[in-house]
């Protein structure tokens, strides 16, 4: 889990998660290996939900959210949390995906305005805390949040999404499962 990460030549999938707050649901792992990286925006709590992401090329990205403290980890996994960056990149064809925690933009609504002005040079601007899903394009760079990839404030379920970028063009697909576990 380095912040800054170099992608394959010509395209990418990315599996966007964020807030499992130590359970990872099943489906969103499924969606997870069929993609060339992940990248987690925090409130991950447990070692376990980290080694249970397992995508293609095994480029795991990962950031502390405001829950991934040390001393909120089991002790035996303190180190793990304290290790997690705050921010980290990852270099895509096409442009740079920036990721954060987002708290820091606003605790209960991070101001879309804040991260852009924060992350200019990006072309896409993760972040989670919020547990809600939104894809924000209507400027660059776009703002997105995956929703909550566990069982903690799901709303209508556990969500995520998959970024797709190639040298010219990126899209952003929408992940929603049922509260219902497979």
């Amino acid at each position: 889990m380095s912040g800054i990460v170099s992608p394959p030549a010509r395209f990418a999938r990315v599996a966007i998660i964020s807030d499992t707050h130590g359970h990872l649901d099943e489906r969103i792992a499924r969606i997870v290996a069929t993609c060339d990286y992940v990248v987690h925006a925090g409130d991950i709590s447990s070692a376990s939900v980290l080694d249970s992401l397992k995508p293609r090329h095994g480029k795991v990205i990962a950031v502390a959210g405001n829950n991934d403290h040390p001393h909120m980890w089991s002790a035996s996994e303190s180190h793990i949390a304290g290790g997690l960056p705050t921010i980290a990149e990852l270099d895509l064809p096409g442009g740079k995906l920036i990721v954060e925690h987002g708290h820091e933009h606003g605790m209960h609504s991070p101001s879309h305005d804040s991260l852009r002005e924060a992350h200019s040079d990006a072309r896409v601007i993760v972040y989670g805390h919020t547990h809600k899903l939104v894809i924000d394009k209507s400027h660059t760079p776009w703002v997105i949040n995956p929703g909550a990839a566990g069982r903690t404030r799901t709303g209508s379920g556990p969500s995520c999404l998959i970024l797709i970028a190639d040298k010219n063009q990126w899209s952003i697909e929408s992940q929603r499962f049922s509260t219902l576990a497979a």
